[in-house]
């Protein structure tokens, strides 16, 4: 479905999107023969994804939707492959135009891919054009992971967010980069954590947007917000904690309908956590974003995943990550990770699963050197308000940035 440079002769090949017509008019043509579930018998989400929710974005992914529009913008930016440890990992290279700028791998998490960070490749790599500084400006790194969108599929066990983060460092290495910074959420966040515990070389800092250590640390609920986090904590493990455990324990078997019908696909996707499940609920049945979580960029990832056809090789990495023989399961029963020994920071997202306390940061990050709450978004922080995310990130690694030579005195 896809069309590369076939130049073996090179570890980085150039990538083009290039979905043939087929695929689109099948896709189609199983929604349309979806069978639907009766109407739920509640008035919110307590059942799961609500039938009027997904029958309006059907009948907009059938009749309105573009995905030549999203192959368009993707093909508009520098797209390569290169193979890692025997997975051909797909990434976006998008150089600022402003030569100092400091270079930034940034990942994305479940049930995003690289189209969630789309919107931030112009604040961040040409923060001029924005009404920021020059200085602010990095060369983006925008890599897909193993079993996400345009990557290969791993075929061998032990690509865990660990080993995604060691390819990361390769990664970076391979394109010429001695210094650089990195940034994730969800998943994402889970291999920046691990690759601040690494420490490969030339990791300058880490920039985090959820609190991953939060689900298996001892955390405190001593003030009002730590309290407030908890229950927070506590709501999604008894009601919002089923795709997690699903695909960390059974990720084979939702495989099935994820790989068989787009409509499946799109509501399992949809049901993540509350906040972000009712913003995509009023882009389709009201009409009302959520900030960018318009339906067209909520459709663009659905559609990806479906045309790559990897909704059970993504839920196969929270198997690799969090299920019960995961090195992240062994440290929830007490086995300490190596600490994190390069400066860390963190944003928390008003919308987001749990919103992280400062006191909770510093538990986890006991180096951390920026920390901030922001009054928009939520868990697709980068997706939902770009230009809060990239502030964030910007304000987050200035100190990081090689200081400047003072001019010799007159």
């Amino acid at each position: 479905m896809t069309a590369i440079a076939q130049d073996t002769g090179k570890a980085i090949r150039a990538f083009r999107a290039d979905v043939p017509d087929g695929q689109l008019t099948d896709m189609r043509r199983r929604i349309d023969a979806t069978r639907w579930p009766t109407r739920e018998l509640v008035t919110d989400r307590s059942q799961g994804v609500q039938l009027a929710t997904m029958q309006a974005l059907c009948r907009y992914w059938t009749t309105e939707y573009d995905w030549r529009r999203c192959e368009a913008k993707l093909n508009a930016l520098p797209q390569f492959v290169t193979e890692i440890d025997g997975v051909d990992i797909h990434f976006i290279h998008a150089r600022s135009p402003h030569a100092d700028a400091l270079p930034l791998i940034m990942t994305h998490g479940w049930p995003g891919s690289v189209v969630e960070l789309l919107e931030t490749v112009g604040p961040l790599t040409d923060p001029t054009t924005n009404g920021g500084r020059a200085e602010d400006a990095f060369h983006l790194v925008l890599p897909s992971l193993p079993g996400y969108g345009f990557s290969g599929e791993p075929t061998e066990l032990g690509w865990d967010v660990a080993r995604v983060g060691q390819a990361w460092a390769e990664l970076m290495r391979r394109l010429g980069y001695s210094r650089y910074v990195a940034q994730g959420g969800d998943v994402g966040a889970g291999v920046t954590d691990a690759m601040g515990r690494q420490a490969p070389e030339g990791l300058l800092g880490i920039h985090l947007n959820l609190l991953v250590t939060a689900l298996g640390a001892q955390l405190p609920g001593d003030t009002e917000q730590e309290r407030a986090a908890l229950e927070a904590i506590a709501t999604f493990r008894s009601s919002g904690f089923a795709y997690f455990l699903e695909q960390a324990t059974r990720p084979q078997t939702i495989g099935y309908g994820l790989l068989d019908s787009p409509v499946a696909l799109a509501a399992w996707m949809l049901d993540h956590d509350t906040d972000a499940y009712y913003k995509m609920s009023r882009a389709f049945v009201d009409g009302q974003p959520a900030g960018n979580l318009t339906r067209d960029h909520v459709l663009d990832n659905i559609t990806l995943y479906w045309l790559t056809g990897t909704g059970a090789s993504a839920a196969r990495s929270y198997w690799e990550s969090y299920g019960p023989d995961a090195p992240a399961a062994a440290a929830a029963a007490g086995q300490s990770p190596p600490p994190v020994s390069v400066p860390a920071a963190f944003t928390t997202f008003p919308g987001e699963i749990w919103r992280t306390p400062r006191s909770w940061a510093e538990q986890s990050y006991p180096t951390l050197a920026y920390f901030n709450e922001v009054d928009r978004g939520g868990h697709f922080a980068a997706w939902e308000e770009p230009e809060v995310f990239a502030t964030e990130v910007q304000a987050a690694f200035r100190p990081l940035r090689a200081p400047q030579v003072p001019e010799p005195r007159r």
